[in-house]
């Protein structure tokens, strides 16, 4: 990246804080997006050392895949409340700019700011950064990841088939896949209408195709693929693999109970041999 650093006899030229959160709060998108380009310009320009340090994933067919994390994550912020009298301005607070009302999950505050984070899990490079108010504008920001991630793919010649995405949940719907045409990707999914389908209820109640536990944990998932099964709205034909395990005496993060039992879903492109972990 651009270095950021300037000798230690010219600090006293740099402009002072304030100032520069002034100027900064006054930038419009259109230099935002052009200093990000100029970043990752400078980014794909510097040629790796070593051809090694691209990285990769082998999976069960002998299949090497580059991995890149698009990665959604939100902060939450509390508004204390300011006085209000006649002697006063009216109130003003400087998270209205950057912070909307938006779902705050279990983090305490009443506005937050999103962002969208993509990244080469191999190398740890980082590819974009994309932050919006409140809940933010996630499929604009996989568009824009997904621009970014070509890029990469095309400074380092690699094609496009050997790309593998790996998403959270919150692009887990019909609607958000179809953004996904051409690469192959690993998501969680989010739309649990899927379970209704009855394809996958009929499989639901098969033997499953593996049992998987972690060395770290003495949960037992339960693991049912569902091949070709139409998700969201739209039907877009995605192989869905069920998770499941037994309700515990916690509360779960992700997921869907019914009946005592936790549903997790998840959605590929992958083919069954392929599949490395999930």
């Amino acid at each position: 990246m651009l270095s950021l650093s300037w000798p230690g006899r010219e600090r006293d030229r740099l402009p002072a804080r304030s100032p520069l959160a002034r100027f900064l709060a006054a930038l419009t998108a259109e230099p935002i997006e052009a200093l990000r380009t100029l970043f990752l310009d400078d980014r794909l320009s510097r040629p790796l050392a070593d051809e090694q340090q691209i990285g990769g994933l082998m999976d069960r067919t002998s299949g090497e895949w580059v991995v890149f994390d698009l990665d959604g994550t939100r902060e939450a912020a509390r508004q204390r409340a300011l006085p209000q009298t006649e002697d006063l301005p009216p109130p003003f607070r400087r998270l209205d700019d950057v912070c909307a009302a938006g779902y705050t999950g279990r983090k305490r505050g009443e506005v937050v700011r999103t962002r969208t984070v993509v990244s080469q899990a191999h190398s740890s490079q980082w590819l974009g950064s994309f932050g919006n108010r409140g809940n933010g504008r996630y499929r604009t920001e996989l568009r824009q990841g997904l621009a970014a991630i070509t890029r990469y793919l095309t400074a380092h010649q690699l094609p496009q088939e050997r790309a593998l995405l790996r998403l959270d949940g919150q692009y887990g719907t019909g609607a958000v896949l179809c953004d996904l045409a051409g690469f192959s990707f690993v998501t969680r999914g989010k739309d649990y209408t899927v379970l209704d389908h009855p394809l996958v209820q009929t499989r639901l109640h098969l033997p499953p195709d593996q049992i998987q536990q972690r060395p770290e944990s003495q949960m037992i998932r339960s693991l049912y693929d569902c091949p070709e099964v139409p998700v969201g709205s739209e039907g877009v034909l995605r192989r869905v693999v069920v998770a499941t395990h037994p309700e515990g005496l916690k509360k779960i993060p992700v997921g869907v109970t019914r009946a005592g039992v936790v549903y997790e879903l998840f959605f590929t492109t992958l083919r069954e041999p392929s599949v490395h972990r999930f």
